[in-house]
């Protein structure tokens, strides 16, 4: 059980389950859905109490009223932080203020960004996920650092199907 969690290895498990995340084809609203999904996944794996949207501490800017939403938050067993967590493709200031809002609150504050990169680190007690990805065609994939396989440059090979001798 995590009692004492200053994030790293909450934002580190977090990050190796997103690593097997992938993607293709999806619009930018499409691929934050999925990411957030996995997000929820790997909270519920962890047999954590899993909210959408929840109510930050962090309030929304001038003129609306209230306070904004995570995009995630888990409530964790007694003694353990809460985790608020932010998905996000694009660098936002708000972004940070919010999370940097929800650690000054007792919570692990875990950024999820995703995109091609870079991705400069947030001020600290924000920990940072990322999850690469490029753009083609308009479309969003998850990027592989394996290369695909090679095939060889040749023409199929087509062959005529023949019966096989039997014997039991």
């Amino acid at each position: 059980m995590e009692t004492a969690d200053d994030g790293t290895g909450t934002a580190r498990s977090l990050g190796d389950w997103l690593e097997r995340l992938s993607f293709a084809d999806l619009s930018e609203a499409e691929a934050t859905a999925r990411i957030i999904g996995a997000v929820e996944e790997w909270a519920a794996a962890r047999r954590w109490r899993v909210y959408r949207r929840a109510p930050s501490v962090f309030p929304l800017p001038a003129p609306l009223r209230g306070n904004s939403v995570l995009d995630v938050a888990c409530a964790r067993p007694a003694g353990a932080a809460p985790v608020a967590i932010e998905v996000d493709r694009l660098d936002r200031q708000r972004t940070v203020d919010k999370l940097l809002a929800e650690a000054a609150a007792g919570r692990v504050a875990i950024w999820v960004r995703w995109g091609p990169g870079p991705f400069p680190s947030p001020p600290l007690p924000v920990h940072m996920v990322t999850r690469e990805a490029a753009r083609r065609g308009g479309k969003w994939h998850t990027v592989s650092e394996r290369p695909a396989p090679e095939h060889s440059g040749g023409p199929p090979v087509v062959a005529e199907a023949e019966e096989l001798p039997w014997n039991p």
